[in-house]
Formats: C-alpha cells, structure tokens, sequence
C-alpha cells in the first residue's frame, strides 16, 4: 500500500444504490489497496439540505448501513478508516480558517451548489450549503487527502479544495497537499425512470442491498423506448437506461450486441431484454448481498469500525490543526498574550 492518502465518503441519507457504485465506490474499491483510506461519513455536510430533527436521528442508522454498503461491495475494513464528520469539531475550526481564502462569487460558480439546493426544495440557497466546499475542503485536507476518487457533480468541488490548498500554502508555509482527482470511468449513472440521474430521493435507484425480487420488480418497471408499442417495431438503443444499465453490469459482450441488433431492427421484445438484465444485475449483486450478510451476522462490528476510525482520525486532525495555526501565527498571538498576562499576574501578586 502506498503511504499516500484517500479521503472519499458520502452523506448518510439512506443506503446506496448503482448509481453510487459506478459513480464512486468502484473507484474506491480498487483504490483503497493502493492508498492508506479514510472514509467520511459526512453528516453535517447532510444538515445543508436535510436539517430536521427527524433526519438527524436517522445518522446513527444510516451511517450503520452506508459503511455496510461499502463493506458489502469490495472495500476491507481492515485497509479502511471509517469516521463520523460531526465527531470531529476540529474539523469545524479548520473550515473556519479556511472560509477565508476563497470568495462568495467563486463559491457561486460552482454548479451542483443550485442544482443541489433546488433537489432538496429550497427556495433559497443556506448559508451552509454554498459553503460546502469549504467544508468539503476541510475534510480533504484535515487529513491531508492527497487524491479523492469523484464523479461528475463533486469535480467542482475538490477543484475549490486544490485553490484552497495553494492559497494557504502561499500565504503561509507548505502544509497542505494539493489533492489529485480520479475520475470515474462512469461519471453518472441514469434512474431507472429514464428522468435523469440515479437518486434516492427520486425513487429511481436500486440498491446495493435490494434482493433479487426487488432487483426484478424495479428492472421490469424500467422505462425504456416510449415510441415502441410492440415488439415488432424497431427501437432505439441510444439513450434507452436498459441498454445504459447492460452496458455497465451485464459482462456477456455477445449478448449485449445481439439484443441491441435485434432490438434495433424489430426483432425483440422490452420483456426479453429486461428479463436478460435482471439475470445480469443480480449475478452482479450476489457477491454483494453475500458481503453484506457476513457482516450483519456480526452485530456491533461496523460500529465499532466507525467508533475506532473516528478516534484515529481525531487524533490526525488535532495534529493537522496544529500545524496549520502555527503556520498562520495564530498559536504564536496567543502565547505572546499569556505570557505578558501571566508577568503581569506575578507582578500584581508581588507587594509592593
């Protein structure tokens, strides 16, 4: 394993789905053996667009479910630290000197920013939300992240990180790397009701954990060519999300083509060709649920991954902050003032 660092991570707003994985976590799963990994569960960056008492709640649980998702598809918890974002506060006093170094109007610019407010029905921006890559910068480089795995919406983002990285370093010292990113080979996955991208919050995902009948029940439902009303007319395979979906997940080449042929031409019904990716996602999810049944059997163990990841990672981030205030002088402002308080003390005991 390299001694370089990953820093990568979700928001704990439910379970992840293929979208996810070809987004990140394949990404992931391979870089992990080659880079010592922290993994955020980044709740307060969930509190910008989900604030209620109702959602936080639900970190502990989703938090729980989440790092098994990410178990269950390839990630060893023994290569893998595992932390709480809101378990850190140091982490909170890093973003404070780092929301310094960049301006509203290039925070502005950033385009998942409104698309993400908009999703999570916001009729104005939050103050937390146009901040979050700051945050995100924080997380990145409290740890010294030297590469953080991204698909298509957070590129912009870790890009705000490398400015902040250069910034502070230019002002005061080198202490930060500036973080490489590596992009996924599938920036973005389409929902299976054809309207845009994967999302929990459209109810157009399938899980990582769903079972194989609810794999066949989301797959059969699976909107396809709205012009084709009977298998005898010719449809169109660009743009169709099941082609989308048998590209990515179904490994039979031969079988691919030869449904694309004949659904080209007239040849093949919706039913065949969805029947073929239900076989081909499933034979996909099995090692997974596999996975996952290993490690729900043992309960208390992603917990404690969480509770022993959160610790270590602490300890990193107290060491970061450190740093980073001495290399400001901000350490150096608050001795000079205690030692002029502290003669003063001893003078003012002293009688006279």
């Amino acid at each position: 394993m390299s001694s370089a660092r990953m820093l990568t991570g979700d928001r704990p707003t439910g379970r992840l789905h293929l979208g996810h994985y070809v987004g990140s976590i394949a990404n992931r799963v391979r870089l992990h053996q080659r880079y010592e990994s922290f993994f955020i569960i980044a709740d307060l960056h969930m509190l910008t667009t989900r604030n209620g008492r109702a959602d936080i709640e639900r970190v502990a649980h989703n938090a729980r479910e989440m790092v098994t998702d990410i178990l269950a598809a390839g990630v060893e918890p023994e290569r893998a630290t595992f932390y709480l974002q809101s378990a850190i506060p140091e982490v909170g006093d890093l973003n404070t000197l780092f929301q310094n170094l960049v301006t509203v109007p290039r925070l502005e610019r950033v385009p998942s920013l409104k698309e993400m407010s908009r999703d999570a029905g916001k009729d104005e921006m939050p103050y937390g939300l146009l901040g979050y890559p700051v945050l995100q910068a924080a997380d990145i480089l409290c740890v010294k992240g030297q590469v953080v795995p991204v698909g298509k919406d957070n590129a912009a983002h870790v890009e705000v990180t490398r400015e902040i990285a250069r910034r502070f370093n230019h002002l005061y010292g080198e202490v930060f790397p500036v973080p490489d990113m590596i992009m996924s080979a599938t920036p973005t996955l389409v929902g299976t009701d054809g309207g845009g991208k994967m999302s929990k919050s459209k109810g157009n995902a399938i899980a990582l954990s769903d079972d194989a009948a609810t794999v066949r029940r989301k797959v059969m439902g699976m909107y396809t060519d709205p012009n084709r009303v009977r298998a005898d007319v010719p449809g169109t395979v660009e743009g169709n999300p099941v082609f989308a979906f048998h590209d990515i997940f179904n490994p039979d080449r031969a079988q691919v083509e030869d449904l694309k042929t004949r659904y080209r031409a007239g040849r093949v019904g919706d039913v065949e060709v969805k029947e073929a990716l239900v076989t081909a996602l499933n034979r996909f999810l099995d090692p997974v649920r596999e996975r996952r049944a290993r490690f729900e059997a043992q309960p208390g163990l992603v917990d404690e991954l969480i509770v022993a990841g959160t610790e270590r990672t602490r300890a990193e981030v107290r060491r970061t902050l450190v740093e980073a205030r001495r290399a400001m002088g901000l350490t150096s402002a608050y001795t000079q003032v205690r030692r002029r308080a502290e003669r003063y003390r001893k003078a003012a005991a002293t009688p006279a």
